[in-house]
């Protein structure tokens, strides 16, 4: 059969299909399918597939793309209650990490620019992987997800200044002076701010211009042409496609179109980021293996043992608990998909041996493979490591909220004290029923309690959580967050100890309404962007039977 590229993706699509099938059969996640489905069809595999260039080109849009979603879910307020960890935690790991390479290198007799280069690739975790299996484990919002997003996110923000590391070793680089430094430093700073302007002047009105037309191609084209002039914008001032990418996202999560961008954007994003993990895997020479096997399988234990390590002890340094600290430092411990790029320059710009950086190529990628099993059952595995802190951590929680709930009955627990939440519990007192808010962000739960509120922090996901809210002696369960993950993890949780509990599920969405139905929501409610009202009076009455004042509400505790 003659060569061609629809050849490739043929044979490409029906390996991804066979293996995610199994894979899924067996209860593994997808992603671990992609790099097996890389590893063994590429050129260094069975040689099914050679055009590797072609498919990573393709590959690095859907990194792109799932940066844009998770844009959407962070707006400019979250983001500034996240600067302790984006600075403090991000900026310790990633210099600490790097620091503790190169020295480990330097003392294995590498050279001081290869040395130099690993610090950066190791520091590096694989943002797509984490932020994607987070959210599918409804994890984003909690605290170990969101000190690593925290982290991630100034991983990207590292990428740059490593990659000009590698521009110098290799001797292809311009004379760097501090001019030239402060010069693009002024650029990057002039970029982001003119991203935030356009996203603030120009994109409301831009996004409600095209839904007057009612067109889902023109919708798209133009969040697909967003998306990628912020990618170009960053990418030109020496930042990454991903960081714009992220900006824009930020920037659209706070106008009404937010939820339609996403559901529009998300079939796009999947399929490529499913492509960009085909592609990692492709890169690795399976043949080189054998004789390498000692070093990758030590190396791969260092790198997974220094990285979990170095991370729970900043997160410990920054005040979190033993468990929360551990499972932050479980999640990130693996490579990422810029640190490949960090990588696979070095080597074709000679500054890695290729051996070295197979060798290197052969950890990352292994470490990504256990990365989805690690961030998986990161709960079970601090659980068996650190029993005691858990449980103490569990325990405190549990009798915080106990002091609030503990005396009251047929109440109103509204879990998440974010926009919604705050107006719900404002609500309720104001009609004097008896309530409580549970909420996961310690910043607006110290800000719930000094206005003399009754918030407790906690999380709404937990079943645990939620008896000692009381819900077992609620009228009614209402989950006002927009994370459907989230809303459907709460959901299953009360449907499993009760079938008869009414819950009021809010959604944006539409295509979530039968979902959310068909998991056993009694109600869901259609939400208009800037909308802080969801429960009224009637739905008190018609959920509950019995007086406006007996009601029980449980909303989220994403900070909404």
């Amino acid at each position: 059969m003659e060569y061609s590229s629809l050849n490739d993706t043929l044979i490409m699509l029906a390996a991804t299909v066979f293996v995610v099938v199994f894979f899924l059969r067996i209860g593994l996640p997808p992603i671990l399918a992609y790099l097996v489905v890389g590893a063994s069809i590429g050129p260094y595999g069975l040689g099914l597939v050679y055009d590797v260039d072609q498919i990573r080109l393709l590959s690095e849009f859907g990194v792109v793309l799932l940066l844009f979603t998770i844009g959407l879910e962070f707006s400019i307020a979250i983001l500034s209650r996240m600067k302790s960890t984006l600075l403090g935690l991000g900026s310790a790991q990633v210099l600490l990490t790097a620091a503790v390479t190169t020295a480990l290198a330097l003392l294995a007799d590498r050279s001081p620019g290869s040395a130099l280069v690993l610090g950066g690739v190791v520091a590096m975790s694989s943002t797509a992987l984490v932020t994607k299996q987070l959210a599918d484990q409804a994890e984003l919002q909690t605290r170990h997800g969101r000190n690593s997003l925290g982290i991630l996110l100034f991983q990207d923000l590292m990428v740059v200044p490593f990659l000009i590391l590698v521009a110098m070793l290799s001797g292809t680089s311009v004379e760097i002076s501090t001019w030239t430094v402060v010069v693009a430093l002024g650029e990057g700073v002039f970029a982001l701010l003119l991203i935030f302007a356009i996203g603030r002047w120009v994109l409301r009105p831009l996004f409600r211009e095209v839904a007057r037309f009612h067109s889902a191609e023109l919708f798209t084209l133009t969040v697909l042409l967003v998306v990628l002039c912020s990618a170009w914008m960053t990418h030109q001032i020496g930042l990454t496609f991903a960081l714009g990418a992220f900006l824009a996202g930020v920037m659209l999560s706070e106008t009404e179109f937010r939820h339609q961008v996403e559901s529009e954007i998300r079939p796009f994003r999947d399929v490529l980021l499913g492509l960009f993990f085909i592609a990692v895997g492709m890169m690795l020479n399976i043949s080189l293996l054998p004789d390498l096997w000692g070093w990758v399988i030590g190396m791969l234990l260092l790198l997974i043992a220094g990285k979990l390590g170095l991370v729970a002890l900043f997160c410990r340094m920054a005040g979190w608990n033993g468990a929360v600290s551990l499972r932050t430092g479980i999640i990130l411990a693996h490579g990422g998909e810029f640190g490949f790029a960090i990588l696979i320059l070095a080597m074709e710009a000679g500054v890695l041996r290729p051996v070295e950086g197979q060798l290197m190529l052969a950890v990352m990628l292994l470490s990504l493979m256990l990365a989805p099993l690690l961030i998986r059952y990161n709960g079970q595995i601090v659980s068996l490591l650190l029993p005691e802190s858990v449980t103490k951590s569990r325990q405190q929680i549990r009798d915080g909220i106990l002091e609030t709930a503990g005396a009251l009955d047929r109440h109103v627990i509204v879990c998440g004290y974010g926009r919604v939440g705050q107006h719900s519990l404002d609500l309720l007192l104001s009609e004097g029923i008896a309530c409580m808010a549970i909420e996961l962000e310690p910043e607006l739960v110290t800000q719930g309690v000094s206005c003399g509120k009754p918030v407790s922090y906690g999380d709404a996901g937990s079943l645990e959580l939620l008896y000692a809210c009381g819900v077992s002696r609620a009228a009614a369960v209402v989950i006002s967050m927009i994370d459907f993950h989230t809303a459907m993890k709460i959901i299953c949780r009360i449907r499993s100890v009760d079938s008869e509990l009414p819950i009021i599920v809010r959604t944006r969405k539409e295509i979530h309404l039968y979902q959310f139905y068909q998991a056993g929501a009694t109600e869901v409610v259609a939400d208009t962007f800037g909308s802080d009202q969801m429960i009224t009076a009637g739905m008190i009455g018609k959920y509950t039977g019995v007086a406006e004042h007996e009601v029980a509400v449980v909303a989220n505790g994403a900070g909404i």
